[in-house]
């Protein structure tokens, strides 16, 4: 199963006891504010969850696996996200139980 933006929204609702609007204002609020501090190259760490970090890639040979022809392919920023240890755990004791 997969967690939708909406389902976040719902879950906001039902937990929190706010209107729709509201909830949605939230969730919208907090996701444009994670875009602009990865935008500014800024990490974001959220305690017992993990860190969102932008690397840089550098231009590197590829190939187009159709074709087989190569192409370079260019410099980009990439996000990476690294669970904290108490995630991994919970994880990991969900996995095994």
């Amino acid at each position: 199963m997969t967690m939708t933006k909406a389902d976040l929204v719902g879950i906001i609702c039902e937990k929190m006891g706010f209107v729709f609007k509201r909830s949605t204002e939230i969730v919208d609020l907090l996701f444009e504010t994670m875009k602009e501090t990865l935008d500014k190259g800024e990490m974001i760490k959220i305690s017992n969850f993990g860190k969102f970090v932008v690397r840089q890639k550098r231009e590197r040979k590829g190939r187009n696996p159709q074709t087989g022809e190569e192409l370079m392919i260019s410099e980009r920023k990439v996000v990476t996200f690294k669970p904290s240890h108490n995630l991994r755990k919970t994880l990991n004791q969900e996995t095994h139980s």
